[in-house]
């Protein structure tokens, strides 16, 4: 039976399906809560060596380059000492003053070139010192974040494993829904659960309120959102609204509340004195 082009789906097929597929991205992700921080610290661990092991190549090219002008010093005061040895056993042999003063000079020149590639030697192998003590502690803080890497790896593993046989259905059972709503529905659906802090693209109204960031919705507004006619989305966060009974949401009814009973308050009246009434007055004829 060839399967139901997902924009034949009707309104309310489409929400019971991206209901669905929240339902089960949201029990997805509480799954890899039960990881807690780990594969954070496990990324930051690994971040933290492969800076650990940048900065430890970088001391050690650094030491190679030294090491190697330390050689060069070497090889242009043993030029410089055999240039001076040549110069000083020519000093001797010489005609006039200018070749004298010529030589003097070249041997002065000589002399401090050998004090300058002596004094850079020194200044190299000090910095050789430095960086090799810096490249031993890089190296001890590599194999203590190293171990600290194993291990977290090893209590991660251990999780993973209590929990990705159920994860993968999960997983499976949410790119099933994913067949079944229209592409531009689910990206844009993605796209809400994404920017949502609690990770609920869809919710359902609850108290008349929006169930995600709980700003009331209006009573026409609602009456929309049961109608099932079109997708109707909160007007403050964007998230889609359902109803709680599409939903499969039981809400509870009130129960009816009972006319309280009027409480009878007597007022009291103050007795007051009668005052004196005169007695009607006898006719005559009723004298006799």
């Amino acid at each position: 039976m060839a399967k139901k082009d997902p924009k034949e789906f009707t309104v309310e097929e489409k929400l019971k399906h991206l209901y669905s597929l929240q339902t089960t991205l949201s029990a997805i992700d509480e799954k890899r809560a039960l990881r807690g921080e780990l594969p954070l610290e496990v990324q930051d661990l690994e971040d933290e060596i492969a800076g650990l092991t940048t900065r430890l190549n970088k001391i050690q090219t650094d030491i190679d380059e030294l090491q190697a002008a330390i050689v060069q010093k070497k090889g242009e005061i043993t030029t410089a000492e055999a240039s001076l040895e040549r110069y000083k056993a020519q000093i001797n042999e010489v005609r006039n003053n200018r070749e004298y003063d010529m030589l003097s000079k070249e041997i002065e020149f000589q002399s401090l070139e050998i004090e300058l590639c002596n004094k850079k030697i020194r200044e190299a192998t000090a910095k050789v010192a430095d960086r090799t003590e810096e490249l031993n502690r890089t190296r001890e803080n590599i194999d203590n974040r190293q171990q600290d890497l194993d291990e977290k790896k090893n209590e991660l593993s251990e999780i993973m494993q209590e929990t990705r046989e159920e994860e993968e259905k999960l997983k499976e059972k949410a790119r099933e829904l994913e067949t079944k709503i229209e592409p531009q529905l689910l990206t844009s659906f993605k796209r809400i659960r994404k920017n949502a802090r609690n990770g609920l693209g869809i919710v359902y109204v609850q108290r008349d309120a929006c169930g995600g960031c709980f700003n009331k919705i209006p009573p026409q507004r609602q009456l929309d959102v049961k109608m099932h006619k079109k997708i109707i989305v909160c007007e403050y966060c964007g998230r889609i609204l359902v109803d709680p009974e599409l939903a499969g949401i039981k809400t509870a009814t009130p129960e009816e509340e009972k006319p309280k009973r009027k409480r009878a308050i007597r007022k009291t009246v103050k007795k007051e004195e009668a005052p004196d009434v005169e007695a009607p007055a006898v006719p005559e004829s009723e004298e006799a």
